[in-house]
């Protein structure tokens, strides 16, 4: 008689969360389907009576290179969610929460820890060469004395067509500071630029074709007086007669690096502070051989000074990005998330940026439209809670944003959120035509505020600063980052945009809304949409069959 402890393993989606301390919930999933150019994902999840360890995890499959599987790890909330939250969350209580993708050791083995549900991670990733048709990925869990534990098979259907290129704009805001910070490197050191293009890389194989560009140390997210460290692209030197000289180095690296990962667009950062646009940015520069910093919160952003400054430079900015072809790939920023008392201040740098940049599209998150009924932004960023005036208004490119303050109703992506709320907003970006999408998150490991930096394996709230998956998408990892499962299914909702457009090629848009809806008691909206993970899954399903039967009557 064997003396194995009981081992129970399920197939489950990717919009499950599993978590160590509650039973399973989802129904088995055990197939699916993808185009040849998507990612796909699933989880396997396994529990064992003991605690086991080394624990082999073997794939048998004729997909197996392109198959890699992670574990996914359980990280620390104290802030899942506000007070006041609405109903559709998994759990509002602190504890630990399913979400980054740790890589398997070489050994490809795990831990089965007593009566506690865990997950692996498996993703397909075939190229666009691969023969359509059924596969099957067997995974096989067995002692390190070979003996089988337990085994699952998914059936994955490979459709043999390509999804059309993304056309959304999509910027998570990278922060460049965090790497060095946490790393211990210098600012453009070696490392730094190696650890910033495996960041860059990573978030461009997940959707993000913006990159937040920082001209001079963004005004993002910084104590009022308070300072971050310097990352800087741009050279600045004062000359003798009070002019300036700028020297674009830095800057030529970083869009070389950007187009070797696959960024098409540059962001650049805010020329004037977040919350009112009344002070200017920290910037350094030369002044006779000395670095010093000229502008910052003591700056008047109205003042004569930096107002010369500015007339200086975007002027010479402008001559770079023409001389380099990039005039088409170019956005702007005045000032983050400008409130109604802001308006004068707002205003007036407004006004400066548009005449410096007539031809140049100037792009802002915010949620009052009277920014936008005054003519002070052409190309607002409403949050997604605060954009039916816009879409009213019928703005022409209308982008749209979430982050902490996103918490009822509308999409979002916290720890304690489920994964189908992250994943709804890609039908939802294509019913309403959306043309960019902002988030402030990418890998901001500091504190609010930017006090401190923080750990984010020990601290994911920026220290009660925001719900725990809003500061950062990705975690530090030895050899580059770390995913998520948030990331991960913030990308399949990308694909779900990116899949509705080629039905959309094939049917017609009017046919594809209609299908879209086809059965709800109410029309999908910002704030209204199905809120289980088996419609979304069914609906995606049906999207491809569909695909497929139109590609047989042609």
């Amino acid at each position: 008689m064997s003396n194995i402890p009981t081992f129970e393993t399920r197939l489950l989606s990717s919009l499950s969360k599993v978590f160590a301390d509650e039973e399973l919930a989802a129904a088995p999933y055990d197939a699916g389907s993808a185009f040849l150019n998507e990612t796909f994902s699933f989880q396997v999840a396994y529990r064992s009576s003991q605690l086991m360890k080394n624990i082999r995890v073997v794939v048998e499959s004729e997909l197996s290179e392109y198959i890699s599987i992670r574990s996914v790890g359980l990280a620390p909330s104290d802030l899942p969610t506000y007070h006041d939250h609405d109903e559709f969350i998994l759990r509002s209580t602190p504890g630990l929460y399913p979400d980054p993708l740790f890589p398997l050791a070489a050994d490809a083995a795990v831990t089965g820890r007593p009566s506690q549900w865990r997950s692996l991670w498996v993703t397909v990733e075939p190229d666009s060469g691969r023969a359509g048709g059924k596969y099957d990925i067997g995974l096989r869990f067995e002692t390190d004395s070979g003996e089988k534990l337990a085994e699952e098979t998914f059936r994955l259907e490979l459709i043999p067509a390509v999804l059309p290129a993304q056309t959304l704009i999509h910027t998570e805001w990278f922060h460049t500071d965090c790497l060095a910070t946490y790393y211990g490197v210098d600012v453009f050191s070696e490392r730094h630029w190696q650890l910033i293009e495996q960041y860059i890389r990573t978030a461009a194989e997940h959707g993000m074709n913006m990159m937040l560009t920082p001209l001079f140390t963004p005004p993002l997210d910084t104590e009022v007086g308070g300072e971050r460290p310097t990352v800087q692209l741009v050279d600045v030197e004062v000359l003798g007669d009070g002019s300036y000289r700028f020297g674009f180095d830095k800057l030529d690296r970083w869009t070389d690096l950007c187009d070797r990962c696959g960024i098409q667009y540059l962001e650049f950062s805010h020329f004037f502070t977040q919350w009112g646009a009344k002070h200017a940015p920290k910037i350094v520069a030369n002044v006779n051989g000395e670095t010093q910093k000229l502008f910052g919160w003591e700056t008047d952003a109205s003042g004569e000074e930096y107002q010369a400054f500015l007339r200086q430079f975007i002027p010479a900015l402008v001559d770079w990005i023409e001389d380099h072809g990039r005039d088409d790939r170019c956005y702007f920023h005045v000032s983050d998330e400008p409130h109604a008392s802001h308006i004068e201040a707002y205003g007036q740098a407004s006004r400066l940026m548009n005449e410096l940049l007539p031809d140049y599209p100037i792009i802002d998150a915010l949620s009052d439209f009277s920014f936008y009924e005054e003519g002070l932004v052409k190309r607002p960023i409403p949050a997604s809670n605060h954009i039916e005036p816009f879409l009213e208004a019928g703005v022409e490119g209308l982008w749209t944003y979430y982050c902490c303050s996103q918490y009822k109703e509308v999409s979002n992506r916290f720890f304690n959120l489920p994964s189908a709320r992250n994943r709804i907003l890609g039908m939802q970006l294509y019913k309403y035509n959306i043309e960019g999408f902002l988030h402030w998150g990418y890998n901001f490991w500091y504190s609010q505020y930017s006090r401190r930096a923080i750990d984010p394996y020990r601290v994911t709230d920026a220290d009660s600063g925001f719900p725990s998956g809003d500061a950062f998408l990705v975690y530090p990892g030895e050899d580059g980052p770390v995913e998520s499962i948030r990331l991960k299914v913030f990308h399949e909702a990308l694909q779900d945009l990116r899949a509705l457009q080629l039905l959309e090629q094939q049917i017609g848009r009017e046919a594809v809304l209609e299908a879209l809806e086809e059965g709800l008691e109410e029309p999908i909206t910002f704030k209204t949409y199905p809120r289980d993970e088996k419609w979304l899954l069914s609906k995606r399903q049906w999207i491809n069959d569909k695909i497929k039967e139109s590609m047989a009557v042609k």
